[in-house]
């Protein structure tokens, strides 16, 4: 069965093979649709192996998938389905428009599914070592992305992401190599002292003093690419210059690729640290995040870079649900991960279809999006209220789960400095985005996608992803909640 997972990280390379034979985008775009459809395809079913029996795993785990990997692999999936239905209308619109040559138009479709790619291999392994290696490569991946567009502030938050990313990434390998350090008294063959199964089965014989280092290094290192504070400042730059697309796959896919890494850590350091160590650590990062988060949403005139400030909160959010800890903390951390995800990617989508037909990411110079552009208003005004947390989205009942957690075994006043950020992000976001889908109509707009091919994939992402959390906010599928508590039992 090993195939399955192998099969699933290399299904995206066909948007690369599409990149590489032609540059029209509507041509590169069903191919890497394509490789999308397989992709999830292949990890829905690599998730009801795993569901129906052992974890799938190769010599040394370097390909190593239970049910905490298929989860996060099934996620990464659907964002990616679902950024390449949308990269079809966005680059063919820019394509026509002259904004984009020929030679980017190849540029992004070959490095997207190389992006891909690398995000699903990362979350298909538990060796600590291999996975720090495609962690990297999906990274420098995803930097081609960020100026795609040619703009000077684009190349300057490429470059800034890439320096940001170089210096997390340093300290994780030093993580990596303590927790190493750690192990390196344990029997065996000194391959499997980097593998994250083996590690969780002798953590009691790990040497605390490096794991507790290895642990807090992992955490910063990872948590540069989560983008938890005060390791974020890449990111809002980076999302925001970045084509819609490409941001909602960063914001949808990457970060999660960063939270698995920290989470694999986590159970290490569990099994030696006790729980209360790691709960510290991930607490104060939360806290922070979420507070940073709401203080750059007041505001924030433009919309991508709200977006990204929204990233960084909701990332704080499932660190403190894993610092919360217990059954609840990381149940409502795990599913809040998969809102997120879906939630975001709609976001980015629908604020790139807002980007083509505005002209400009200034909350302040569009208004009505609702009467120039039903479709893209409805989905800008519902995806706003879904991410804030609004029921009946799936994201009230991730925060709900983790507000419950926090309730039962935290302080209550940290539980109500909580609740008290989250009412300062609501107001602050949905001011914003309420603006620009009620606000007074440009009477000039119209929508940028001129056929059907471009008007479905523009509006199919955004209209599942939206149906998709109003499903999660009625009602967990059972295959979803046996699959995400499978995965509380191996962290807890």
């Amino acid at each position: 069965m090993i195939f399955l997972p192998i099969s699933a990280a290399l299904a995206p390379l066909l948007g690369t093979v599409a990149g590489l034979l032609t540059a029209r985008a509507r041509l590169a775009g069903l191919l890497t649709i394509a490789g999308g459809a397989i992709c999830l395809v292949l990890s829905a079913t690599t998730a009801a192996v795993v569901m129906a029996g052992q974890p799938i795993e190769s010599v040394g785990s370097l390909v190593y998938v239970d049910g905490l990997g298929a989860f996060f692999a099934l996620t990464i999936a659907v964002v990616i389905l679902l950024s390449s239905l949308g990269s079809l209308s966005y680059l063919a619109v820019e394509q026509r428009s002259g904004a984009l040559s020929p030679r980017r138009v190849r540029v992004y479709f070959a490095v997207f599914g190389f992006f891909a790619t690398g995000m699903m291999a990362s979350v298909e392994t538990a060796n600590l070592g291999l996975l720090f290696i495609l962690v990297e490569a999906a990274t420098l991946a995803s930097v081609v992305l960020v100026p795609i567009e040619g703009r000077t502030s684009g190349l300057e938050a490429g470059w800034r992401y890439v320096v940001v990313s170089s210096m997390g990434i340093t300290m994780a390998l030093a993580g990596t190599l303590f927790v190493f350090y750690a192990a390196t008294g344990l029997p065996g063959d000194p391959q499997d002292h980097l593998a994250w199964a083996f590690l969780v089965r002798h953590a009691s014989s790990l040497s605390p003093v490096s794991l507790r280092l290895g642990f807090l290094l992992a955490v910063v290192g990872y948590g540069t690419k989560v983008g938890l504070v005060p390791m974020h400042t890449w990111l809002p730059d980076a999302h925001s210059e970045a084509p819609s697309p490409a941001s909602a796959m960063l914001s949808g896919a990457l970060l999660n690729v960063g939270m698995y890494a920290i989470i694999r850590f986590i159970a290490i350091a569990n099994g030696r640290l006790g729980p209360a160590y790691a709960s510290h650590v991930l607490l104060v990062f939360g806290f922070l995040s979420v507070l940073v988060g709401a203080l750059f949403m007041v505001r924030r005139r433009d919309f991508k870079r709200l977006f990204a400030y929204s990233s960084v909160e909701h990332m704080g959010i499932i660190a403190i649900g894993l610092g919360f800890g217990g059954l609840l903390g990381v149940y409502g951390a795990l599913l809040h991960a998969l809102n997120h995800s879906v939630g975001k990617t709609l976001l980015f989508l629908t604020g790139g279809s807002v980007v083509l037909a505005y002209g400009t990411r200034r909350s302040d110079r569009i208004g009505g999006v609702l009467t120039s552009l039903p479709v893209t208003g409805a989905t800008l005004l519902l995806g706003s209220l879904a991410i804030l947390g609004s029921p009946p989205f799936g994201l009230f009942i991730s925060e709900f789960t983790i507000v419950r957690a926090g309730l039962a075994a935290a302080d209550p006043t940290l539980v109500g400095v909580f609740l008290l950020l989250l009412v300062v992000i609501f107001l602050g976001f949905f001011r914003t985005t309420s603006g620009m889908a009620l606000g007074p109509a440009e009477p000039r707009v119209h929508s940028p996608y001129l056929g059907a091919l471009e008007r479905w994939t523009a509006h199919a992402p955004v209209v599942l992803g939206l149906a998709a959390l109003l499903l999660l906010g009625l009602w967990v599928p059972g295959w979803l909640n046996a699959l995400l508590l499978r995965s509380v039992e191996l962290v807890r």
